[in-house]
């Protein structure tokens, strides 16, 4: 601390690109607070009949019948394009319809499907599989833009309503919280544009980028951590992926859940609208995610939109640029996971360009680079 200037000593660098200071005492801008949709977080679960009585929002990758009062997450193509609708439950599309490949194409007739559903959400922008794949915050955020447009293009301003925005929740905690507010600040600032003022409904699920088969204690707090992350960012809908990799069962799948139910009933944080208001650091790193986040949408806008950026390869090749560097990071130990690359430091098997091809998105955990 015997320095002139503690912030050339205290700073480090990231891998957004954006500038963190090692101490705030205030913010240029203060924001106001950032809305959710839902009054409460929902606090989703794989479906199981035992859990009919207790949980309230599951997720469907089968139709159920005679479900009562619950609201229902599809998660499957065949299933949304069949599922029997109950006036009694609220349902919501997870399902993607773009494809994410070189052919760049956007399901048109699998959007008007869904479109005809009563659902109270029809369509979602999915941006989970990016994060998974090792998109930065200000990638995944200018994606989420841009098929966003895509759509409007399509099918009118008046889908922007209609939108679910599925993220996956990494492990830098206070990033991952200035990402769920950043996208509802880019989202309605995309809305403004055509003279509206929507906010986005978004559903957050743990990341598994960051999770290793043979540490499945230490992912059981990762995910938690990510959890909470979403909940204060006020995410609209939170669900835990299983913390067992390749190895789970009902009782991991329960635990998973419970891990919803500790933070929301032991510290409340699924309440709030907006519990990262106020503090200056979130609120700094927020602008900026913002601000990068729209200027690149902007240039993806300009060599043509997301479609076309996916048939040039363009869009994969600049994930899998960053990818590679966060996993070099990773394997130099500056991306530290413990009980991988950290006590004990695992043997390394596979390299960064085994597990990543520059011309497919694809999700890869980065603690594969030594399993």
């Amino acid at each position: 601390m015997k320095t002139e200037n503690i912030y050339d000593i205290l700073s480090k660098e990231n891998l957004e690109g954006i500038v963190v200071k090692p101490y705030y005492d205030s913010v240029p801008k203060p924001l106001s607070n950032l809305p959710k949709v839902e009054e409460s977080t929902h606090l989703v679960s794989l479906y199981h009949e035992s859990a009919e009585e207790n949980v309230f929002a599951f997720l469907l990758n089968n139709n159920v019948e005679d479900l009562q009062e619950k609201v229902l997450f599809v998660n499957d193509k065949d299933l949304a394009e069949h599922i029997s609708i109950d006036e009694n439950n609220r349902y919501f599309s997870l399902v993607d319809i773009f494809t994410e490949d070189k052919t760049g194409e956007l399901n048109q007739q699998l959007a008007k499907e869904l479109l005809a559903k009563n659902f109270e959400r029809n369509l979602c922008v999915d941006i989970s599989l990016h994060q998974n794949s090792g998109a930065n915050i200000v990638q995944q955020l200018a994606i989420a833009l841009a098929k966003t447009k895509e759509l409007t293009e399509v099918f009118g301003a008046e889908i922007l309503n209609k939108i679910v925005f599925r993220i996956a929740v990494g492990g830098n905690y206070f990033f991952e919280i200035a990402k769920v507010r950043a996208l509802k600040l880019v989202f309605n600032q995309l809305s403004k544009e055509f003279g509206l003022d929507e906010i986005p409904f978004i559903f957050a699920e743990t990341s598994l980028r960051n999770k290793s088969k043979n540490d499945a204690e230490n992912n059981l707090i990762r995910s938690t951590l990510e959890l909470s992350a979403a909940m204060i960012g006020g995410a609209d809908a939170v669900f835990s992926n299983d913390y067992k990799i390749g190895n789970s069962n009902s009782v991991s799948e329960e635990i998973s859940f419970k891990q919803q139910i500790v933070l929301a009933y032991e510290s409340i944080i699924n309440v709030f609208d907006d519990a990262g208001n106020g503090s200056y650091y979130v609120e700094d790193i927020t602008q900026q995610f913002a601000q990068k986040s729209w200027q690149l949408f902007l240039e993806m806008e300009n060599e043509g939109g997301y479609c076309e950026l996916l048939k040039s390869g363009r869009v994969q090749q600049k994930i899998y640029d960053q990818a590679i560097k966060e996993q070099n990071w990773f394997e130099e130990g500056k991306v530290k996971i413990i009980g991988v690359n950290l006590y004990p430091k695992l043997e390394k098997t596979k390299s960064a360009e085994e597990l990543y091809s520059p011309n497919e998105i694809k999700a890869v955990r980065l603690a594969e680079m030594f399993e």
